[in-house]
């Protein structure tokens, strides 16, 4: 196996918004998002991101706005993806899909993706497709989530064709259940549930807030909203990922390029020993950051 390569961390030149958002243009696009803009400790225009609905206003006004995407809904009560960071995954595996194209992103039919829990959002379809008119398969353990993200397709006429949803029957796997004998897919990709325990969510909530508002919360309010199987895996993160890569190993064949998010830093050295054992013979570490969090793409390939 080749060690992991390593590239500097930043939000990807080709993101929508590399730069500022322009608040003006995002109200115009949801007239309610104007209510949730205040002044942050600089006097700037800023948007509440302690409150679930700000959140999810500013993000459907991202869709609306830079991306096209007029029919944005879902349940409240599922995770509301910040686009920035999502659109970035994106652009760095079209990078490095870009290696084996003659150094150009591959667009259109040619790709197909697979999304490994694609939540209620379809986010990570809406913006392959938008952004590179790829092929999707969005898998997810969860019946609700999945109709709520083929009803999404239903109402974005440039999604209809282009996103196939299945539903993972048994939470312990990741790839088997999915994956079809027949398939050939040029990359998957994971924003895998990072929390162990209910307690573990409810403490990182506690500190999240406290950072965005400075002070302790009493009530516990999830500000990008989530449900447990969204946030929550017995194990958490570290757990997850080991079984994807063991997973990942039977189809070889049909997958090019595996890829997850990795959060934590510190689960790094297990998952690159891991991916040495079952015999990954190219890794790339990819670092991005998008305001004040970093975090990483792991990706793996047996070719």
């Amino acid at each position: 196996m080749s060690s992991a390569k390593q590239q500097k961390s930043q939000l990807h030149p080709r993101n929508k918004n590399v730069n500022r958002y322009d608040l003006s243009a995002l109200v115009k696009a949801k007239p309610e998002l104007k209510q949730h803009i205040q002044p942050n400790k600089f006097g700037e225009d800023s948007i509440n991101f302690s409150d679930a609905r700000a959140v999810k206003f500013l993000n459907t006004a991202i869709l609306q706005h830079y991306y096209g995407i007029n029919n944005w809904d879902f349940p409240a009560q599922n995770l509301t993806p910040p686009i920035p960071g999502r659109a970035d995954y994106i652009h760095h595996i079209a990078d490095l899909l870009a290696e084996s194209n003659g150094g150009k992103a591959p667009t259109g039919n040619k790709v197909t993706c697979l999304d490994i829990g694609v939540g209620a959002s379809c986010i990570y379809p809406i913006l392959g497709v938008s952004e590179y008119d790829w092929n999707f398969i969005g898998a997810d353990v969860e019946p609700k989530s999945i109709a709520s993200s083929e009803n999404l397709v239903k109402n974005n006429p440039s999604l209809r064709g282009k996103v196939e949803l299945r539903l993972q029957p048994n939470p312990l796997n990741i790839f088997f259940g999915i994956i079809e004998k027949e398939d050939k897919i040029d990359i998957t990709i994971c924003n895998p549930p990072f929390h162990s325990s209910r307690e573990e969510a409810q403490k990182g909530t506690r500190r999240k807030v406290k950072n965005l508002k400075g002070k302790d919360s009493k009530t516990l309010e999830l500000n990008f909203a989530g449900k447990t199987n969204e946030l929550i895996f017995k194990g958490g993160e570290y757990v997850f990922i080991h079984t994807m890569i063991k997973q990942s190993k039977a189809f070889a064949k049909n997958v090019t390029w595996f890829s997850t998010l990795v959060s934590k830093q510190s689960n790094m050295k297990g998952i690159l020993n891991a991916l040495d054992k079952i015999g990954a013979k190219q890794v790339r570490e990819i670092p991005m950051g998008t305001g004040n969090k970093v975090t990483r793409v792991v990706a793996w390939s047996f070719n």
